[in-house]
């Protein structure tokens, strides 16, 4: 956690930072998924809780297997470094706890693998947000993060646009100039 300091932490909502983890990610606006480079698919069902940073998620691999269920906890540091906290969740917990007041978000995650340092992926969205697809990576460390460049499906970065968010996707909807 060496590139947070524990004020910062402790703002978050994050005492003990040994129970977080760091999230370093980027993301672009893209007109389509490579299709040739997926290795894998999931879709997602997010259940954003309201008034707080909680979100449910069901995973389920399009490819078979069972789905992953969890409850994640995320604050943002800066756009694009954020901490996070995941319970993984049984069945039974995961019905309770989904009737709990909040806006969903469904998309399906096209997996690219790990490409140059960074794990990629492309999520299309569904519902009101249809049209949208956006490719995500994720980082070891800042200096990858910092000079990755952007995806050759790629047309806008958009990691410092907060619209470009699930929690605010799933609020606010589809930003008006989300298209090429």
């Amino acid at each position: 956690m060496s590139e947070i300091d524990p004020a910062t932490a402790a703002a978050l909502g994050w005492p003990k930072t040994k129970y977080a983890w760091i999230e370093r990610e980027r993301r672009w606006l893209c007109r389509a998924v490579p299709t040739d480079r997926v290795v894998r698919r999931e879709a997602f069902t997010d259940l954003y809780v309201t008034g707080t940073q909680l979100r449910l998620r069901e995973a389920v691999p399009l490819e078979g297997g069972p789905a992953m269920l969890r409850l994640g906890r995320k604050a943002d540091v800066n756009p694009s470094v954020r901490l996070l906290t995941s319970i993984y969740l049984s069945p039974g917990e995961f019905r309770l706890l989904s009737s709990l007041p909040g806006h969903r978000l469904r998309k399906t995650r096209h997996y690219l693998g790990r490409i140059d340092g960074a794990d990629v992926s492309v999520d299309v969205f569904e519902g009101a947000l249809s049209g949208l697809i956006m490719a995500e990576a994720e980082f070891a460390d800042v200096e990858t993060m910092e000079r990755w460049p952007m995806p050759d499906f790629a047309f806008r970065e958009v990691t410092t646009d907060v619209r470009y968010t699930g929690g605010r996707l799933v609020t606010d909807g589809l930003p008006q100039d989300s298209a090429a």
